[in-house]
């Protein structure tokens, strides 16, 4: 059998079985959330009609963290094993492909704590509040650093392909950039979490465009590692999409802000982030501008709300339009980026 399409049977297998226990486990899960009273305490300056949603399961992200780890670790394992002796990869070995990957799980589990940890707080406190900004962001650079060092030790190197570049050596500035911009998009994920099905969705189509482009690079261990993260966020949007029975709280975003970093990094080109994940920098972009404004201007604002989905939200479109737009958008930029990588690395 030609090794792209025994890939391509497992990556949809793979990809299957990712979204059966994502979506089972919500069954099981938000029931006992509920009698936990693991409720969503909502914010008093937000949209006043999400007070509705008061009480609402959070960590929900669980159902999509199981799933993930669970079918990547033993999807990479079979691939560690066979995958050599299958296909030659874009790496000199299956071996560094694989270090990659765990350390990308590795980066979205450690983000993923330090999200459990503020969505417990909040739970216990009964407030969103949770860990202070400074606390949230000293956890995060040391997950940052840790995973650059976990890279370098695998074999990573300074070095980073840029489309229509090449290869470049950054040497040693490239682990203050990397070290920053893990913790901005990990953050940028995060804020994009505030409207039903938003970060599901958005993260849905990142994963798609990655597999897409780890596989025409035929780094088929990644390309599973992004199916499956698919998956688990299409089986995480049955509970989770308008209206939301279950937010992914914390302890999902942050872990999805994780786990987007290290698939980009695991195809040696993070710089792909900055098309694909569009949306993130948008949302982030927009909360520092509109706190910049308002000190610069003493009072006034640029858009209605921050992060950007509550501006469109305030303009009278509906979180499903909000959703879909924002996927679209990300699915448009993604194919940019597909493109990109097709024309700039032949």
């Amino acid at each position: 059998m030609d090794s792209r399409l025994f890939f391509g049977i497992w990556t949809s297998g793979a990809a299957v079985i990712s979204f059966l226990i994502a979506a089972v486990s919500g069954k099981y899960l938000i029931p006992f959330l509920h009698k936990l009273n693991f409720g969503q305490t909502i914010l008093d300056d937000g949209p006043k009609w999400h007070k509705s949603k008061q009480g609402t399961p959070i960590m929900g992200g669980f159902m999509f963290i199981i799933s993930i780890l669970l079918v990547t670790i033993i999807s990479t394992l079979v691939y560690f094993f066979s995958g050599a002796s299958i296909v030659n990869t874009f790496y000199s070995d299956v071996s560094r492909e694989c270090a990659f990957i765990f350390a990308g799980l590795g980066l979205a589990v450690a983000n993923g704590l330090i999200g459990f940890v503020d969505d417990y707080t909040k739970v216990v406190k009964k407030r969103n509040l949770g860990l202070t900004p400074k606390q949230k962001l000293i956890f995060q650079f040391i997950a940052a650093a840790f995973y650059l060092f976990v890279l370098k030790i695998a074999g990573y190197g300074s070095q980073t392909i840029i489309p229509f570049v090449g290869e470049v050596d950054l040497g040693i500035f490239y682990y203050i950039i990397a070290t920053v911009a893990i913790v901005g998009v990990v953050n940028s994920v995060n804020l994009t979490d505030g409207v039903d099905g938003l970060n599901g969705s958005v993260t849905l189509f990142y994963c798609i465009v990655f597999m897409m482009i780890s596989s025409m690079l035929s780094c088929f261990g990644v390309s599973v590692m992004c199916a499956v993260s698919a998956g688990a966020c299409l089986g995480f949007l049955v509970w989770n999409f308008h209206p939301a029975k279950v937010f992914m709280g914390d302890t999902g975003s942050l872990f999805l802000g994780g786990l987007v970093c290290g698939i980009a990094f695991a195809v040696n080109m993070p710089i792909l982030i900055i098309l694909v994940g569009i949306i993130y920098i948008a949302e982030e972009g927009s909360v520092i501008l509109q706190v910049s404004y308002f000190k610069l201007t003493h009072g006034k604002r640029i858009f209605k709300m921050s992060p950007l989905h509550h501006h469109f939200e305030m303009c009278g479109w509906s979180e499903v339009k909000i959703v879909s737009v924002f996927s679209a958008v990300t699915a448009l930029f993604g194919t940019l980026a597909f493109a990109l990588v097709f024309f700039g690395l032949k």
